[in-house]
């Protein structure tokens, strides 16, 4: 393929387990903005710096906004790992028409302090004059990885390519969609159920595939107004030489819901206690502490 300014790769291109996006252009894009993006760490989303520096070098920026993987998936996928990367119009317009179509205004505050919550990312606001009449509160929540894609980065920056098809990182699910988001959304869910309101996380389709893969999400629903805690999420689709989130589902639960995911596996998926005190013999032999015979009752 010729690497001249004006040409880009003609249909989906093949991924791999490499950086999908980075600097906000996929990685099959050679156009002039393309080069400028990655020689002047500039993000798209954010109409400026790339705010993900490197923790062993700040001045440098990650840039990288999807990257390739398969895992648990049918096949590989870009998934997204910077937050920038759902500062899309298609989010703050699904937000819109879902639930904000009745308000006779909107005006969307950044990083709000919520007490002892933290800061909330976004915060749609119904305001009239200096009152504010209502708001909708709304996270983001990306991937993020095991290991490390930057080796891939560096060898594309020499030359716009990869040098394989595998680099050595994977995905870290549980961190990010158990640990991260999962803390967020209980701490942030318990004052919002408080205040009487909703919070809406917008994470992208696959986040919620993981969920049902690993913990108990009998819980999980479809959208029901009711609930306080609202998971939208968003599909990255190829489109016109680039890729494009579209809205994919809304899902809800309350905080008894919330407690079940937090709780891990369904329970029919537990060990029983038999199991479990095989477990116990096994591991006791393997490290020298019961001896042969071993035990046969506690």
């Amino acid at each position: 393929m010729e690497n001249s300014d004006k040409q880009r790769e003609v249909g989906k291109p093949t991924i791999y387990n490499y950086p999908t996006e980075i600097f906000g252009h996929p990685f099959t894009d050679h156009s002039q903005a393309a080069k400028e993006g990655l020689k002047k760490q500039y993000c798209p989303y954010l109409k400026g710096t790339c705010n993900k520096p490197r923790k062993s070098e700040p001045h440098i920026k990650v840039g990288m906004c999807s990257v390739g993987y398969k895992g648990f998936l049918k096949k590989f996928k870009p998934i997204i790992i910077c937050p920038q990367r759902f500062l899309e119009n298609e989010v703050f317009e699904s937000v819109k028409r879902i639930y904000l179509s009745k308000w006779n205004s909107i005006e969307w505050v950044h990083e709000v302090g919520m007490g002892v919550g933290g800061n909330v990312d976004f915060v749609a606001v119904n305001k009239e004059g200096d009152t504010i009449k209502d708001f909708l509160c709304v996270e983001f929540q990306a991937a993020g990885t095991t290991g490390t894609p930057w080796a891939a980065f560096l060898d594309f920056q020499k030359d716009r390519k990869y040098s394989k098809n595998t680099y050595a990182y994977g995905i870290n699910w549980a961190n990010e969609f158990m640990k991260t988001m999962m803390q967020q959304v209980y701490k942030k869910g318990n004052i919002i159920k408080n205040w009487g309101r909703k919070i809406v996380f917008v994470v992208q389709d696959v986040a919620i595939d993981y969920l049902h893969t690993a913990v108990d999400t009998s819980e999980l629903r479809d959208f029901n107004d009711k609930d306080e805690i609202h998971f939208m999420t968003f599909k990255l689709v190829w489109v016109n030489d680039r890729w494009v989130l579209k809205f994919n589902n809304i899902v809800c639960t309350n905080l008894e819901g919330i407690n079940k995911i937090l709780g891990g596996a369904h329970k029919d998926d537990y060990p029983t206690a038999e199991e479990f005190k095989k477990s116990i013999l096994l591991k006791g032999k393997r490290d020298g502490i019961f001896q042969s015979p071993a035990p046969s009752s506690f």
